[in-house]
């Protein structure tokens, strides 16, 4: 048999914003079936459950995006663009390892926060495509990244040398992506005391 052709996705710069049909857009397509994908797992979910979650038909949808891997990718950039993104600012290069390190963590919660439902979908893949693969990739270097800031901040001094920066890396994102599973926008809990909450624990403890 004739082997089939594979779907080639465009990357998530490349995937034009389009109106589509009245009362969706591209960005509003995608929020729902991010929601979607957690709800039921990206594998789980088919074209014709977006469908009807959106409330249009599945060839509707076409006219947003060109596919459901497309609507994947789109999501991911939003998680890993807003952290990596950190990296980049002027206070996560500037000044003290302790300082930059404390700037990162806490921009990590606000970002995390602030796109919740995508954070949460890129927690959740399984590395099963190439695509997927790809993201976890570059979720390992953002943790390397941050385990190279402990390490610094180690060596000047500021942290305790007595542990490996790899396990307190492992700890302190084990506690911030708990976050995804109880976090709830608009409680009482605001981002900004998050943020305090998680510094104030990690430097700290919970000794007085």
């Amino acid at each position: 048999m004739p082997s089939q052709p594979t779907e080639t996705v465009p990357p998530a710069a490349d995937i034009a914003v389009k109106r589509g049909r009245p009362g969706y857009d591209q960005q509003s397509v995608l929020r729902i079936a991010v929601e979607v994908f957690n709800k039921h797992g990206y594998e789980a979910t088919s074209m014709g459950i977006l469908a009807e979650n959106l409330g249009i038909s599945k060839s509707a949808i076409y006219h947003h995006v060109p596919s459901k891997e497309a609507l994947l990718r789109l999501a991911l950039e939003q998680a890993l663009g807003g952290l990596e993104g950190i990296l980049a600012e002027p206070d996560a290069n500037t000044g003290p390892a302790s300082s930059r390190l404390e700037y990162v963590l806490r921009r990590t919660v606000a970002v995390l926060t602030d796109k919740l439902p995508f954070v949460t979908l890129l927690l959740r893949l399984r590395g099963n495509t190439e695509m997927e693969r790809d993201a976890l990739a570059r979720r390992r270097d953002f943790d390397h990244r941050v385990a190279g800031l402990i390490g610094n901040a180690q060596q000047d001094g500021s942290l305790r040398q007595d542990m490996d920066p790899r396990t307190i890396t492992r700890l302190l994102f084990g506690t911030i992506n708990s976050i995804v599973e109880w976090y709830r926008p608009g409680g009482s809990l605001s981002p900004e005391r998050l943020a305090d909450d998680v510094i104030r624990m990690a430097f700290s403890g919970l000794h007085n």
